[in-house]
């Protein structure tokens, strides 16, 4: 359940090529639980029809044919005052023009005039469009009224040229309307660092020694915290995964990196979700090790303990007023994780039994059980690393308080 869930979202649609992106935007929202209602301006429905809408949204999609119906003198209005965000992607340049000088010649601009709930727009149009000193004029304007504003990217577009004024994808637009809905969450005015990925410990210029963690819990678990209003610090080691729109990205590959990344910052939580290793090679070789030179033997060295280097009992500097830690073990779970707790002054850890097939590493999926310092338990049944990330958020804002 993201914090889209239940929301009412109005969408947009002008006369850009890129409208055909609004109707994945449109099936994405409703599949985050939104309730959808479109509002296609004459010039956007010579690109997509209502009827692609209502068959992703299950809802009514408006135009302005709309205007002289039997709801004409309210439906601007009630649309406006109801919704919970106003979202206009694709938004061309006359559709900006028109919202900054308050010019309200259609349905949707009739809306945008009438509404009380937060404005994002994703600006979409040609070569030399974006930059024009009028359109940028506008865009101050917009953005002077608290209009959000997500994009527009450089690219190839539809003329053929490239430039600035492809609107951004819709998992990106979907990740700046998360961001914005969050902005009263429980953890509103919070800093919350999150560490993701397992760590990289250089063998040599070529080969590194890490582990099979994908960062899909410490990304769900960004997500969530910004979906509930932090501020958001995101220290990752490489992986395949997108970072969520609004966090602040730390790129790291070793524990000594990580350990120096955290060093320099303070929040008031820290979610340790990192498989940082707990070993690393003590010398490494400075050119590419060569089978013609036979096996090598590597002597490892115990890696830097972040957690207790950072926060653990007698660190004399509190850097973070709540500490998470998860604890992916292969046996003995509950033992294992509860002496990690106490070791390291948590006051949360996540357990998870890394030989489940599904749970752990790389899947969607996880079972984990959370030991708090109190002394409490909670058992969480098999959920998507989402759910859980937004079970543990939950703990987070509590503890907090």
């Amino acid at each position: 359940m993201s914090n889209l869930s239940g929301k009412h979202i109005l969408l947009g649609v002008t006369g850009s090529i890129a409208a055909y992106k609004a109707a994945d935007l449109a099936s994405k929202l409703t599949q985050a639980g939104a309730q959808v209602d479109v509002i296609l301006t004459g010039a956007g429905e010579q690109f997509v029809t209502p009827l692609t809408f209502q068959s992703v949204t299950g809802r009514r999609a408006y135009t302005d044919q709309d205007l002289w119906g039997n709801e004409a003198h309210i439906m601007h209005v009630s649309l406006g005052k109801t919704a919970d965000m106003l979202v206009i992607a694709p938004c061309t340049a006359s559709t900006m023009a028109k919202l900054a000088h308050g010019i309200a010649d259609n349905l949707l601009t009739l809306t945008a005039l009438a509404a009380t709930c937060p404005i994002l727009i994703a600006p979409a149009m040609d070569g030399g469009m974006f930059d024009h000193p009028a359109t940028q004029e506008n865009l101050k304007t917009l953005q002077s009224r608290s209009v959000l504003v997500a994009g527009p990217a450089a690219g190839h577009l539809a003329s053929g040229l490239s430039g600035v004024g492809r609107m951004i994808e819709p998992a990106e637009v979907l990740g700046h309307i998360r961001a914005a809905l969050g902005k009263k969450g429980k953890l509103a005015g919070k800093k919350v660092i999150v560490t993701a990925g397992g760590t990289q410990e250089a063998l040599d210029p070529v080969r590194v020694i890490t582990n099979h963690s994908s960062g899909k819990q410490g990304y769900a678990l960004a997500q969530a915290a910004i979906d509930a209003g932090a501020d958001v610090t995101l220290i990752t080691t490489p992986t395949a995964l997108t970072p969520p729109v609004g966090a602040k990205i730390v790129n790291v590959k070793s524990v000594q990196e990580m350990l120096g990344a955290l060093l320099n910052e303070s929040a008031d939580a820290l979610v340790m979700t990192a498989a940082a290793a707990d070993f690393r090679p003590k010398n490494v070789a400075k050119e590419k090790m060569k089978k013609r030179d036979g096996i090598p033997q590597i002597e490892l060295e115990a890696a830097p303990d972040i957690l207790k280097t950072v926060a653990g009992p007698g660190v004399e500097q509190k850097r973070f007023n709540v500490v998470v830690g998860f604890a992916a073990e292969s046996q003995a779970l509950l033992e294992n994780a509860s002496e990690k707790l106490k070791s390291k002054g948590l006051d949360l850890i996540a357990a998870n039994d890394i030989s489940a097939t599904d749970a752990g590493f790389a899947v969607e999926t996880n079972r984990i059980t959370l030991l708090f310092a109190d002394g409490t338990k909670e058992n969480l049944p098999l959920m998507s690393k989402t759910e859980a990330a937004e079970k543990i958020t939950e703990h987070i804002a509590r503890l907090l308080e």
